[in-house]
């Protein structure tokens, strides 16, 4: 039984410059999405957390390879050897190409710039020597060229493969005697077309494969993943408007290179490029007029006013409230101006930018986000095409009618986007707002653009992903009886509770639960229903403030995208799930749920409910922490969460220890059967 790999990790640590990190997410993110999530991962990540199960690429891009050596020698490079040797995937570019190879030789001679060395990872098993071309200056723009490179179409089978193509260069080196290496695994992707000034040997090899166990790497001295939307043609340098105009014409064919590459490496690529999707209009409504205009009432003392214009300015985002009757469709460009000139000048600048912003890097949370309220009904169709508000509450009005008395039901005030940052990002990192909003408060949206994850894990977020993040305002008064450390268990109940009652027939949906917080389903490939599938995940995050928790309990559950891994339509449920009824009935039972563990805590009903779901009854792990000793499960405690494991002697034979296992501390690789120590984690697991 295998996890699938989903994440494709861009290492963002020391060594790595800002520029070459966002480059790499852009482009990367353009032709793998919606099947990968494309991310950023750290050098302690690498180090100590269990990246590699899930990992489907590892990516390092531009920067000073000594930085990813100072940090990765030793164990770090273990575990990346290790994770390509066994079928993982690597591709370096520039800094990253001489990191890969064997022995890296940088600016031999010149002791300002020198860097001579034998690398551990060895992927390239000869040298890589630069600079390929003079005139490179650390942290400038100086030794820039636009190179051309002659492809192999013998070496890149798939895709639409240019003949030459001119790609950004600015540092990097050659693959010294790389057509020799052939027995070793290695195939020359790309040449120089132009004289090099230093010593190659035999061939100019600038993009090489490496075979390297079961896995591979691509290493590149250029960087295809340059786009030359996103290089500034004004910068003060003779010369590099021109190359950036020469880059901007040979796109096209940079793209297939790069597609070309990755589909080498044996990953999906997208047919067409992902576009950078546009943050749409918020919408703030609710089940009951009551409801909204309590919820008005709460925020007007944060709400600020400029030219007529009203705004909450918030530690995270801007929100510029607006009326309904000035609601019209736009674009991301309409949303960057500044907050007191609106002038009619300005806008007409905007709208013929707009273009050009849609295929640039775009720092998200600049954008000023548009909040319409609907204070008398609910978001009409036309205007939320995606997400039938009044399907939504009625639905959340028939569920909340089977169990009266219940408390208060979650989810009657909602925050919707068609395409928004994060949903937890919304409401958790805007703390004004956040201690202004009533238990149950909740966000959701059709597309995310920037969703966080637990540790190094994202939930890739298309459209057909149920994604949502709910307020829960928790007593510290509670604690001795309800730990707040609870709630991700809660959710992950009312997930699969609320799969199983969503109507009649559904009782037996093959969901289940993974501790500490992911949903699994039944692979609908595996007749045998064997194997399980992660479909969803949770992410808690709390502030504490005048005695009570400000928690976020953020959920994304794939509902109806197939991709990455699948989706709960495609486990043949009677009828397909709606969004908004799915939304409905989680929330309802979240609420239920929630309501009961204030008054109870964690008694045996929720135990029992827990077990009848989860993944883990009976099954024999590795505690690696523990110097590699076998223990069985047994469940989690009932006062603080843990995960209760015997240790296993002889013939694993218990020996009576019973060892207790924080979520915070540890990640649990069921595939593998291994629990690792890993760095303090918030818990969670989206969004």
């Amino acid at each position: 039984m295998a996890t699938k790999r989903m994440n494709v990790l861009v290492y963002s640590g020391n060594g790595s410059t800002v520029e070459s990190v966002r480059h790499c997410l852009y482009s990367l993110r353009r032709l793998l999405s919606p099947t990968y999530a494309v991310i950023t991962v750290t050098g302690n990540a690498i180090i100590k957390e269990p990246w590699t199960a899930s990992c489907a690429l590892l990516v390092f891009p531009g920067g000073a390879d000594l930085g990813y050596c100072r940090t990765l020698n030793g164990e770090g490079n273990r575990r990346i050897s290790q994770y390509v040797d066994r079928g993982g995937l690597y591709l370096g570019l520039c800094a990253g190409g001489y990191y890969g190879s064997k022995r890296c030789e940088f600016e031999v001679g010149k002791k300002a710039m020198e860097v001579v060395g034998d690398r551990e990872l060895a992927f390239f098993p000869g040298t890589c020597r630069g600079c390929a071309f003079s005139g490179f200056v650390y942290h400038s723009e100086e030794g820039t060229r636009a190179v051309q490179l002659q492809t192999s179409k013998a070496a890149l089978s798939k895709g639409t493969i240019p003949d030459v193509f001119r790609s950004y260069y600015n540092g990097g080196g050659v693959f010294v005697d790389a057509p020799k290496l052939k027995h070793r695994g290695v195939e020359v992707l790309a040449i120089f077309t132009e004289e090099l000034d230093v010593d190659a040997g035999e061939g100019s090899a600038c993009i090489v494969y490496c075979k390297v166990g079961d896995g591979a790497a691509v290493l590149t001295s250029t960087h295809p993943e340059f786009a030359a939307s996103n290089l500034d043609p004004t910068i003060n340098l003779p010369g590099y408007d021109k190359v950036v105009t020469a880059l901007k014409e040979d796109d096209q064919q940079r793209t297939d290179f790069l597609k070309a590459c990755l589909l080498k490496l044996g990953l999906q690529v997208s047919q067409e490029q992902t576009a950078i999707p546009s943050l749409s209009r918020l919408h703030l409504s609710a089940a009951e007029t009551a409801d909204i205009l309590r919820l008005i009432e709460a925020l007007r003392a944060i709400i600020t006013e400029r030219d007529g214009e009203e705004f909450i300015v918030d530690d995270n985002d801007t929100f510029h409230l607006e009326k309904p009757s000035r609601w019209s469709l736009g674009s991301i460009a309409d949303a960057l101006p500044s907050m007191t000139d609106g002038s009619s000048k300005q806008r007409e600048e905007e709208e013929e930018e707009k273009e050009d912003d849609q295929e640039k890097i775009i720092d998200y949370d600049k954008v000023v986000k548009r909040l319409l309220i609907h204070d008398t009904d609910q978001p009409e169709s036309k205007d939320t095409p995606y997400f039938n508000h009044h399907a939504y509450v009625a639905n959340l009005k028939h569920y909340e009618s089977q169990s009266p008395g219940s408390g208060r039901t979650f989810g009657k005030e909602l925050l919707y986007g068609e395409v928004v940052t994060s949903t937890n990002t919304l409401l958790e990192k805007n703390t004004a707002i956040l201690r202004r909003l009533p238990t149950g408060f909740t966000a959701t949206a059709t597309v995310q653009v920037a969703g966080r994850g637990r540790g190094t894990n994202v939930w890739v977020s298309p459209a057909g992903s149920l994604m949502f993040s709910t307020v829960v305002r928790h007593q510290m008064s509670l604690m001795a009886q309800a730990p707040v450390v609870f709630l991700q268990y809660l959710a992950a109940l009312a997930i699969v509770e609320g799969v199983q009652t969503y109507d009649k027939g559904y009782q037996r949906m093959p969901v289940r639960l993974k501790w500490p917080n992911d949903i699994f389903a039944a692979d609908p490939a595996d007749p045998s229903g064997k194997t399980f599938v992660k479909i969803g995940g949770i992410l808690v995050n709390s502030h504490y403030s005048d005695s009570e928790y400000l928690c976020v309990v953020g959920v994304g559950l794939n509902t109806t995208n197939a991709s990455p891994t699948t989706s709960l339509n495609a486990l043949n449920p009677p009828a397909p799930f709606t969004l908004e009824k799915l939304l409905a009935r989680v929330l309802t039972c979240f609420s239920a749920l929630y309501d009961r563990f204030v008054r109870t805590g964690f008694d045996r009903y929720f135990e029992d409910l827990y077990y009848k779901h989860w993944l883990h009854t009976d099954q024999i792990v590795t505690l690696e922490a523990e110097g590699g000793i076998r223990a069985r499960l047994q469940g989690i405690t009932t006062d603080w969460g843990l995960l209760k494991a015997e240790e296993l002697g002889w013939e694993d034979r218990p020996t009576g220890r019973i060892l207790t296992l924080q979520s915070d501390s540890n990640s649990f690789d069921f595939f593998k059967g291994l629990i690792k120590r890993k760095d303090v984690l918030t818990g969670g697991a989206k969004l």
